[in-house]
Parts: C-alpha cells; structure tokens; sequence
C-alpha cells in the first residue's frame, strides 16, 4: 500500500507541458515540465519514432498531441501536422515557393510554427505568413509579406518565427515604415505597423517590464520595445556590427527588469537595466552569441559562444556580471533545452548532450548521435528542438525523430 501511494505520489508531482512555439511555452528556451531522466543510457534515451523531413531550419512545435512540422518538399512549403505519439501525418497543405538561397545553405523555411488555440501560423523564407485551421490545415488567411511590404531581402531569407499573442500575430518585417507589423491573428487584418528597423533573424518575445506587457524585438539596427496594444515605441537603441555582412539572430531574454541581448560580428553581449534603460554591462568576450539564443537558469546563462565557422565554445556566465564562470571549448553552436535543473544541448554535428545545469563546471550526464554527423553546412543540426510531454523532437535537414527523455 505505501509503495502504491509512493508511485501516485511521483505520477502526481511529475508535470508536462507543450511546447507550441519558438524557444517553448514563455520563449525563453525553458520548459515547465518535471520528472525528467537525470541521466542517459549509454546508447541514448528510448526512440520512439524518426520519418523523413525536407530541407528546412524550422524546428518543431508540439501542443495538444499534435507536431507541426514545417518544411519544403520540391517546390513546396509544407506544413505537416503529426501524431505525436507515432510520427503519423494527420494532415499536410503546401504553398508555393520560389526560394534560392543565395549562400548556397539551404531553401526551406527558418520559422518555427507558432500554435495558438485552434489554430497554426507559420512564416516562410520569402514571407509567407499563413493561418490555418489546427485540426485539419484549412488555410484561414494568407499574407504575402514581400508583396504587401517590399522588405529588404535577408542574407538566408526570412528567419524569424511569428510571435502570436493575445488577438495578434506581429512578425519583424523590416520594410520602411512597417519595421514590426500587427496582424489580426483571426482575420488577418493589419491592426499597425511602426518603424523603419530592418529584418533580423530574431525572433521577438513577450515580457512585463515596469508592470506592464511589452513586446520585446532585436531587430536588424538593434533593441526595439514596443507597446502591443498601440506598437508605440517605448524604447529604441541601435545595437548592431558596424559592417553590412552581420546578423542579430539570438532573443532576447528579459529577466528581473533586465534585458540581454547578444550577437557576433564585433557587437558581443548587453543587460541592461529597463529602470533608467542604462547598461549593466557589456562586452564582447563573455557571451557572443551567432544564431542560438542563451538561457538563463538562476543567476547564470548558459549558451554558445562565438562564430559557428569558427568553432564555438559553450559557456557558463554569471547573468549580473558577465563573469564566465566555466567554457567548454570545440562544443559547437548549439541549442538549449532547461528543464527540470538539466540542460538538453542539441549540437549542429547532430549529437544530443544531457548537462546538469550547474555554475560549478561542465557535467555531462549524457549523450547519443541523434544523426549522423556531416561535414556539410547545408545538413548541420541548426533547427531548434523542441520538448514536450517527456518527449525530445529534434530534425535536421533529412530527419525528424523523438525520443523519451521522461522517466
């Protein structure tokens, strides 16, 4: 009877969660969930299922048992609801693409799907932004951003992945005039469009600052706070390399009345202070983050650290200072989970590494190749992962796959 009452006990305490955007349910790169393996086999946490995904840097979004997979398939962006459990498709609807990347790195989309209630919105790599019915793909509503706006095409085409909240969808579109644009998140309609900050490949976060919601964004000349109900500019400071060839491409992440922003190319990492809006500090050693965002756990952030060609490092810094308080060199650009006092590390040679989260220094409790390793840019690891139900969805540009990292 007391082993039975132990074992509810434990089923009880052990919470899960959705992960139906960019970065997870707060976009800050944490999940709620709890109950998590503390440790990995030696051969890796149980696979449950792995399918074929087109080209594409769009990782997936997981809610109500559902995946979005968004992908190009020939001249297709597709997007693919999926059984969770079993990797099945339940539904899939295409649009059309032209898209070349220039750089030859790859021609699918780069935004995360973000699910909101009953419905998907997703962003192509040319702007295609699109509305459609959760259940069953119906397509709601449909801008063609390039058309409506006539933004400055990105070095890798569009980047950013939608932020949906409230009643709207407000995308960094970055034309003249319309550098952050409103939608309806129903009807599609253009509630307002404010500034003339280009595109970036950072996605925007929602965030109370001073008692009050704000939309947070890191666009191509630099920080930009705004109100959503109005899009009034709160606060605005350029933030951005001094040469044309760079990108912001890591969120922000806003914390105790703090705002931290980071980028390569010379410009390096910022908190600073949303009382007064005075740096805190800044510098271009401690965290200089080239497209993966940093997460903050306790009084430290912990992310990648230099130029992805160069070869990045990953780091432990102290979130007040910027103190690095431990590196592992030769890791590699990667993406970061937080979850449950661990740190579930997806690596662009496609290995998946499980880390205690501690300032003390590099634990690993954990790893497995998730794909086989390639020395081909454009077949690197580089789409978010995403976490969901004691589940780990990760895709590169071949494979999507899952895998039970929940006791």
């Amino acid at each position: 009877m007391h082993r039975f009452i132990g074992l509810v006990a434990l089923i009880v305490t052990a919470v899960a969660a959705d992960w139906p955007r960019f970065l997870g349910p707060a976009g800050d790169g944490h999940s709620p969930e709890t109950g998590l393996l503390k440790a990995w086999p030696a051969e890796g946490p149980t696979k449950l299922w792995e399918r074929p995904a087109g080209s594409g840097y769009a990782g997936p979004a997981v809610a109500g048992g559902k995946v979005i997979l968004f992908h190009r398939v020939e001249a297709e962006e597709v997007a693919e609801c999926l059984d969770a459990k079993t990797g099945k498709t339940l539904w899939k609807r295409g649009s059309p693409t032209g898209y070349v990347d220039e750089f030859n790195f790859d021609d699918g989309p780069r935004g995360v799907p973000a699910i909101a209630g009953e419905h998907v919105y997703t962003l192509g790599a040319e702007g295609r932004l699109i509305c459609r019915k959760l259940a069953d793909g119906a397509k709601v509503w449909e801008h063609d951003l390039q058309t409506d706006y006539q933004f400055p095409k990105g070095y890798f085409g569009v980047g950013v992945s939608p932020l949906v909240e409230g009643d709207g969808v407000f995308v960094n579109v970055g034309a003249k005039g319309a550098g952050v644009v409103a939608f309806d998140r129903a009807t599609g309609k253009e509630l307002w469009k404010v500034s003339d900050d280009g595109p970036s490949y950072s996605t925007p976060v929602a965030a109370d600052i001073g008692g009050k919601r704000r939309f947070v964004f890191f666009t191509r000349q630099g920080l930009l706070v705004l109100d959503p109900k109005t899009g009034e500019i709160v606060h605005q400071m350029r933030y951005r390399a001094r040469i044309d060839a760079s990108v912001n491409a890591a969120t922000p992440l806003v914390a105790d009345g703090k705002i931290f922003l980071s980028a390569c190319y010379g410009v390096g990492a910022l908190l600073i202070d949303t009382e007064g809006w005075k740096p805190i500090w800044k510098n271009d050693e401690s965290m200089s983050s080239h497209y993966t965002t940093s997460v903050k756990v306790g009084e430290n952030l912990y992310g990648s650290h230099g130029r992805q060609e160069e070869g990045a490092s990953l780091r432990c810094v102290a979130w007040k200072t910027g103190e690095v308080k431990w590196t592992k060199e030769g890791f590699g650009c990667a993406w970061l989970i937080a979850a449950d006092g661990m740190l579930i590390a997806a690596q662009e040679s496609g290995e998946i590494a499980l880390l205690e989260a501690s300032p003390e220094g590099y634990r690993e409790k954990g790893r497995f190749t998730a794909f086989a390793k390639s020395t081909d840019r454009g077949k690197l690891l580089r789409s978010a992962p995403a976490l969901a139900d004691g589940v780990l969805y990760v895709r590169d540009a071949q494979k999507l796959a899952a895998w039970r990292v929940g006791k």
